[in-house]
């Protein structure tokens, strides 16, 4: 999840575009009421003429208090512009800067910090360079056909997969109308019955709502995470990598288990989900581990923590995959 310098330069070319595509329909704007209302313009004028004689007088060494006066007169005409905007039927805002993102006025930073929007900025961009985007395309909740799903009850007791996937799909629904809600999701299960499919469909709802979602298989996370651990030299991309995988809102680890486990691997994932929880950062996994495999892998102190903090949901069914290919 590293940004090299070409990376960034496009992230911060992007916001330029926005500054200036924003800046443009601005202008637009004034020309357009100022045409339909002259008043308006005469208001324009007012207030920056009263903006410039105040500066002179306070340069000239007059009374600080003329400050507060003029900012009370340039916020009464202000009131006017915006009464005056509301009876020709526009949005009192109408005129007011135009920000993708108000928080960082479209920079991408708010003082030396990253703003949210910019995280996401890179997600988006590293997933774009790695083909996710297309496949959130595909794969999200408005795409889930549940008669892949058998509607048979299961042998043993249990409802049917339809059923179940049914009763899943209403928790994660529920999951992305709380969000965020500091709540975390386990989803077990054999190949091909759907848990990566669920993951890319949350991640896709979480990334539209405009919240901060990485996206790892298991094998991926490790890597890095090894990485940065005997790194000799700490590069600035490899910090801001690791810090947003334990700050992003929505952290989705695929196919744990898959991965070649060792002491350090059980550490780090430890290590990685007691610190979302503590910052209350949501977590997702998915894993064909059984629920013995799972606790007598990772140790119990890990499967306490997913017992306590996760809710588990078991899918089951016939190979999705499979299925798909043989349906006309």
């Amino acid at each position: 999840m590293s940004l090299s310098n070409f990376e960034y330069q496009k992230i911060m070319q992007m916001y330029e575009d926005r500054r200036l595509s924003n800046y443009h329909l601005h202008e637009q704007r004034k020309k357009e009421i100022y045409q339909k209302i002259p008043k308006i313009r005469d208001l324009d004028r007012q207030i920056a003429a009263n903006s410039v004689a105040l500066g002179k007088r306070l340069i000239a060494g007059d009374d600080p208090s003329l400050a507060s006066k003029c900012k009370e007169e340039n916020h009464r005409i202000a009131q006017e512009k915006k009464h005056l905007l509301t009876e020709h039927g526009y949005p009192s805002d109408y005129l007011e800067p135009i920000y993708h993102c108000t928080q960082c006025k479209d920079t991408g930073y708010i003082g030396q910090k990253r703003c949210r929007c910019f995280q996401q900025a890179v997600i988006n961009l590293l997933y774009s360079n790695s083909n996710m985007d297309r496949l959130l395309e595909r794969e999200n909740l408005h795409t889930i056909r549940e008669d892949y799903y058998s509607d048979q009850m299961m042998p043993d007791g249990l409802p049917s997969p339809r059923a179940n996937i049914r009763k899943i799909l209403q928790h994660c629904r529920g999951f992305l109308e709380r969000f965020p809600n500091h709540e975390n999701i386990l989803f077990q299960g054999s190949t091909g019955v759907g848990k990566t499919f669920l993951s890319h469909c949350i991640a896709k709802e979480i990334m539209d709502k405009g919240y901060t979602c990485v996206y790892t298989t298991a094998f991926q996370l490790f890597d890095y995470l090894a990485k940065h651990t005997f790194q000799r030299e700490k590069e600035e991309d490899t910090e801001r990598s690791l810090n947003m995988i334990f700050q992003c809102d929505l952290l989705i680890i695929d196919d744990l288990g898959t991965e070649m486990v060792n002491k350090f691997v059980v550490s780090q994932l430890f290590h990685c989900l007691n610190e979302r929880l503590i910052r209350e950062k949501s977590t997702i996994i998915s894993t064909n581990l059984s629920v013995k495999e799972f606790r007598d892998i990772y140790s119990e102190r890990i499967f306490s923590r997913i017992i306590e903090h996760y809710s588990w949901h078991k899918i089951y069914g016939d190979d999705i995959r499979f299925k798909k290919s043989n349906l006309t």
